[in-house]
């Protein structure tokens, strides 16, 4: 498996281990993460920026990964895996 894969599961593992208050608390780590690599991917498809939507915390987990998934289709695997380590980190 490659290094963004582990580091995805990582925090998927994290995330997953979080009381619901605490995550609640940090929800804005993961939206941050999620919206920065849309941001990337659209400019780097040459396309507007677009806010991903609040579908809420429980969400969010599944929002990164598929904005993870999109980043990389977009060739960004430079910005995903630092930002990916830095989240994890960051969690309490």
């Amino acid at each position: 498996m490659d290094d963004i894969g582990t580091e995805l599961r990582r925090v998927h593992r994290r995330w997953r281990e979080l009381p619901e208050a605490v995550a609640a608390e940090n929800a804005s780590l993961l939206r941050d993460l999620a919206q920065h690599l849309a941001d990337a991917t659209r400019a780097a498809t040459g396309r507007e920026p677009l806010g991903i939507p609040d579908l809420g915390t429980a969400a969010l987990l599944d929002q990164l990964t598929v904005m993870v998934y999109d980043a990389r289709r977009a060739g960004l695997d430079e910005q995903v895996l630092p930002g990916l380590t830095r989240l994890r980190r960051s969690l309490p």
